[in-house]
């Protein structure tokens, strides 16, 4: 996202669901998927074979399923849901753009459903729908540009998730809320104060309290996919983003950065 424009992600957004599906497939290796007979929440499917998929980049609203103690997320029935109208028992195919397979098993691709008009990208098509949020990895980063493109949609126009303060985009300003958040998942947005380099880390400071108030933290193995992209992140000093991922508790709330894609340049300096 550091390499894509306002502008780029307007031109994609603006594009037919049948464009997007074919642009998004040229980077992706294809393959038969056989028929979904079970859809488990808003970005999990079961084939026909018994083989489960996890859609990649994509996180949408979580249920249980079985974990003790574990809150159902906001809107998660209502994602199930409309993944279970778009999909079930349709046959699809599955592209790969990255890992294949996570620690569970489970194949992690981008589904496309087959219908009349021609296959529909559950993935973007749930994002669209505000019903989930882009959520990638440092070793699948296919196609993100056209879901950030859905997302910054759906969010403009208050759908699903977006009408809803549990995911609301959070103030890098207000520390003390965003360590009530410690443990989530989190869009954060704020002006960069400084950023500095340390110990083969790069630390992006919304404060002058580097104890107390919100740092993102890019470590030495990110840093390598910075370079590779030709990005530095110094270059962020100044500059007003958004960046998303996991919140922890370490000297105040922070976010680890493990690749580019989790961060957006919304103003430079």
């Amino acid at each position: 996202m550091l390499k894509t424009s306002i502008v780029h992600l307007v031109a994609l957004a603006a594009l037919s669901a049948a464009s997007v599906t074919a642009m998004a497939c040229e980077q992706l290796r294809m393959e038969p998927g056989g028929t979904v007979v079970q859809v488990t929440d808003g970005d999990t499917v079961v084939l026909d074979d018994g083989r489960v998929v996890r859609l990649i980049g994509i996180q949408a609203p979580k249920l249980p399923l079985g974990r003790e103690g574990y809150p159902t997320w906001p809107l998660a029935p209502q994602a199930r849901d409309t993944l279970e109208s778009l999909a079930l028992n349709q046959p699809v195919q599955l592209g790969y753009g990255g890992e294949e397979i996570d620690r569970y098993g489970r194949l992690l691709a981008h589904v496309f459903i087959e219908t009349p008009e021609g296959p529909s990208w559950a993935q973007q098509a749930m994002v669209a729908k505000g019903l989930a949020r882009v959520y990638s990895f440092p070793d699948n980063r296919s196609c993100l540009d056209f879901l950030f493109a859905a997302e910054g949609r759906a969010r403009l126009g208050g759908l699903g998730i977006w009408r809803d303060p549990y995911y609301s985009v959070r103030s890098a300003d207000a520390p003390g809320d965003l360590l009530a958040r410690a443990g989530q998942y989190e869009l954060v947005e704020g002006r960069v104060l400084l950023a500095d380099k340390s110990g083969g880390r790069v630390y992006l400071n919304f404060g002058r309290f580097w104890k107390e108030d919100f740092t993102v933290v890019i470590e030495a193995a990110a840093l390598r996919l910075f370079a590779a992209d030709g990005i530095d992140p110094m270059v962020l000093d100044g500059a007003l983003i958004r960046v998303r991922g996991w919140v922890d508790d370490r000297d105040g709330p922070r976010i680890e950065v493990t690749h580019p894609e989790q961060i957006e340049v919304l103003a430079a300096r």
